[in-house]
């Protein structure tokens, strides 16, 4: 029978859903599948029954295979030579006074392809950028901006409460938090202490909001 399973990815907290079609898996197994990266592979971590099918947002992509030894073998090396572009990519950036930062680096199990993640206030040209990277990695390299509140669910924190913020631990999504969930909440209106490291409003500002507007 066909299920989703929830498969998150080594390092920073990163989680898609994917149908396991022919292959049958359990929960803690090593799984390779498409990522927006190429090829990655991660471990099952939640099992879905089929009829949440319908309500999960197309396309969703099977499970390719289960990881083999050999796989698992590329991974730690990969995970070096990603450690080794990170460092190149910074140097570069640097070099060329580029006004942007560098949040993570992914690179395809089969090597077809390189992400970069990076922040930046406005748009930055980076085209000089790539062909460093091409030139060095001898790959396909995309490179995408992203917004603050995804680099703190890349980079995680403790947050004020003293346990890692809530988008690195486990939030497969962000959910749109307003200052009315706090004024509902009677929360002081302290920028400060209704802000997350990344300088939005809290995600847990949204957890009780209902209890409370009731």
């Amino acid at each position: 029978m066909t299920h989703v399973v929830r498969v998150e990815f080594a390092g920073p907290a990163r989680a898609q859903y994917y149908t396991t079609g022919e292959t049958r898996v359990r929960l803690g197994d090593m799984v390779v599948v498409e990522t927006e990266w190429g090829v990655g592979m991660g471990r099952v971590a939640t099992a879905l029954p089929a009829a949440t099918i319908e309500r999960m947002k197309p396309p969703l992509h099977p499970i390719l295979r289960k990881a083999t030894p050999t796989d698992l073998s590329r991974r730690a090396t990969l995970t070096q030579r990603e450690r080794d572009a990170r460092a190149f990519c910074r140097e570069r950036i640097q070099a060329r006074s580029l006004p942007m930062k560098l949040t993570e680096v992914r690179i395809g199990l089969d090597s077809s392809k390189a992400m970069f993640y990076f922040t930046a206030e406005g748009r930055v040209d980076f085209r000089d950028l790539v062909k460093d990277l091409v030139q060095h990695l001898r790959t396909r390299v995309e490179l995408r901006q992203i917004g603050v509140r995804d680099e703190a669910k890349v980079l995680g924190c403790a947050g004020a409460c003293g346990r890692p913020v809530c988008c690195h631990a486990f939030l497969a999504a962000f959910t749109p938090v307003s200052i009315r969930m706090a004024k509902d909440q009677n929360l002081a209106l302290n920028p400060g202490k209704l802000s997350g490291i990344c300088g939005r409003l809290k995600c847990c500002l949204a957890y009780e909001h209902c209890l409370y507007a009731d």
